[in-house]
């Protein structure tokens, strides 16, 4: 199976075309193989190309896991640029099936080659149940959750798929490797949730750490900068563009008055294989 190895800001994915090679029949099972950073290849996710027959091309993704989630923000910046520079697709604007709807990556070229990707992320999702979050309908905004008798003020946003955020003074100083998990699966989140701890910096700038469904903590997560930008205009602590520093770098997050989440980011090659598909592959 040939595959391609790629990253955004630190976040890095596997790589398959499915318009050549067959569709793994366990693609789960799959890539908990092939993400294991000891006994695989190593990456934060699974990407699948796939035929769509409602939009240009069709993504899928699985976490290390093994989970499918509806959406990434990085992997399909990664993904836009496979398409784009294999000729699958040859527009510079790109209509995307995923789980989460149609998601419309652009990108950005210097001469012929691509230099970022902007993606139209669509409308975020705020009410409780779109989110999915138990409780009655309404907005959640600085909302108070008890961990271990600490309270945590959260505000929840949907961008295809679930994120909790909480802003703090110091991201760094947050135990995120015991919160994070601990937020993930409160059963307030009927499909989990992706958790955000973010230290505002100014009108235009924050500092943000993550904790990814499926995955743990990664270097950067595209869907969670975008919905801590939507976070920071709804607790009034920021503008609508504001640049996310993540430790893998930094995000063009803009919630724009059209109501749509733009979000603009790199995406880079790493290397290309082959992995040697058995009977149980």
């Amino acid at each position: 199976m040939e595959f391609t190895k790629m990253q955004g800001l630190g976040n890095d994915f596997i790589l398959v075309n499915c318009l050549e090679d067959n569709l793994p029949d366990d693609p789960g099972k799959i890539s908990r193989k092939l993400c294991d950073r000891h006994f695989g290849i190593g990456a934060d996710g699974l990407v699948l190309i796939l035929p769509s027959g409602t939009a240009d091309i069709c993504m899928r993704i699985f976490n290390p896991d093994g989970s499918e989630p509806e959406m990434c923000g990085n992997a399909i910046r990664c993904f836009a640029r496979y398409i784009y520079d294999h000729n699958i697709v040859s527009k510079k604007i790109i209509r995307v099936e995923t789980m989460a709807g149609v998601i419309v990556p652009e990108l950005i070229l210097q001469g012929e080659t691509v230099v970022s990707v902007k993606v139209d992320m669509g409308e975020p999702r705020l009410d409780r149940p779109l989110i999915p979050m138990e409780g009655p309908p309404g907005r959640v905004v600085n909302e108070p959750i008890n961990i271990d008798g600490t309270i945590y003020n959260v505000t929840c946003v949907s961008v295809g798929n679930p994120h909790c955020v909480t802003f703090v003074d110091d991201v760094n100083a947050v135990p995120l490797a015991e919160i994070g998990p601990r937020i993930e699966t409160l059963p307030l989140f009927p499909r989990k949730t992706n958790v955000e701890f973010v230290q505002v910096l100014n009108q235009g700038e924050v500092n943000m750490r993550v904790w990814e469904r499926g995955a743990g903590e990664t270097l950067a997560c595209g869907t969670g900068a975008c919905a801590t930008g939507v976070a920071c205009v709804l607790n009034s602590l920021t503008g609508r563009k504001i640049t996310v520093h993540l430790a893998g770098g930094d995000l063009g997050i803009e919630w724009a008055e059209d109501n749509h989440v733009y979000m603009t980011g790199p995406a880079e090659y790493v290397f290309r294989g082959q992995w040697p598909v058995t009977g149980g592959q």
